[in-house]
């Protein structure tokens, strides 16, 4: 599935359309029709990582 995020705060996640906004201590807030989620946020090169309160990891990588 490819995520999509706009420099204007939206967020495409395969069909589901949302908005994110960043937080403070590397945190990011994603809200769609369906939820929102808070994830702790790490960038390195061409990777984001966004890890979940519970410890579970989504690692996403650019496409350029």
């Amino acid at each position: 599935m490819i995520w999509e995020f706009s420099n204007d705060g939206s967020v495409l996640m395969g069909p589901n359309r949302g908005r994110y906004t960043f937080g403070d201590n590397n945190r990011i807030k994603i809200e769609t029709s369906i939820a929102t989620s808070v994830y702790q946020i790490e960038l390195v090169g061409d990777k984001m990582t966004l890890k979940e309160p519970s410890g579970s990891k989504l690692v996403l990588t650019r496409v350029k």
